[in-house]
């Protein structure tokens, strides 16, 4: 279980690292299916060991250039208070409706990265406050409602609605999933029983995973990397959905 532990761990940090976005997409299934946890403490679990692993992978990027501190702390900020309101939500959801749910956000995320244009913009966009705001808000209520750092919703926001380039939101990403992943696991805390031995080792071989992403990012073609995992996330929310979905009817 450790050895499996520290893989997962550092797959998930890679693909924060590299994408700017995935790590929860894996984490939830991850920990409920393989791990054993309840979809309930798999969503605390997960709000810490991504949070942590956004954060390292934020200052990654911060030595590469490709981070915008200002959108971030609007968007994040924004994020995080909203984040914090809606976490108790998901304490009044059944387990197998959370975990519908789950699915079903990741087939919409896998449909939204295959819609993504291949090519980046030349230039960036001018920023516009109340879209960044309003990105910030909707990212931030799934966040603490379905555990969801919301990487592969916030990089398309970032690109389409405020107008970053794909690299700049890829690093920009991580600083907003750190925030609003933050605030997600302190409105779960109340209550919550985590395994800090597990964390510690799904961080620690994060740590490895987000440095080697963050490198393989400035020479691997994002637009190919993206389309290809929206397949893999798309494919893996029809399965939990075959999987959850019958049991609704129960």
């Amino acid at each position: 279980m450790i050895g499996l532990a520290l893989l997962l761990g550092f797959v998930i940090g890679g693909l924060l690292g590299l994408l700017g976005g995935g790590g929860s997409i894996l984490t939830v299934p991850a920990l409920v299916y393989v791990i054993g946890q309840t979809p309930q403490m798999a969503v605390t679990t997960s709000l810490a060991i991504v949070g942590a692993n956004s954060a390292m992978g934020m200052m990654f990027h911060q030595a590469q250039g490709t981070l915008n501190w200002r959108v971030a702390l609007l968007f994040g900020g924004v994020g995080m208070g909203v984040s914090y309101l809606f976490a108790g939500v998901s304490k009044h959801v059944s387990p197998v409706l959370l975990m519908v749910a789950f699915a079903a956000l990741m087939v919409v995320i896998g449909v939204s990265l295959l819609r993504q244009p291949r090519q980046e913009a030349q230039s960036s966009k001018p920023i516009v406050l109340w879209k960044v705001l309003g990105g910030g808000a909707g990212v931030g209520a799934l966040t603490g409602i379905l555990g969801v750092g919301g990487g592969f919703l916030i990089v398309p926001s970032l690109v389409m609605l405020v107008g970053l380039p794909m690299r700049e939101a890829v690093g920009t990403s991580l600083v907003i999933i750190a925030m609003n992943s933050a605030a997600g696991f302190l409105g779960h805390l109340d209550g919550a029983t985590l395994d800090a031995q597990l964390i510690a080792l799904f961080v620690g071989a994060g740590l490895g995973g987000t440095f080697v992403g963050a490198k393989l990012a400035k020479r691997l073609p994002a637009a190919r990397l993206r389309q290809a995992f929206a397949w893999f996330v798309m494919i893996l929310g029809a399965l939990l959905l075959l999987d959850n979905a019958p049991k609704l009817l129960l």
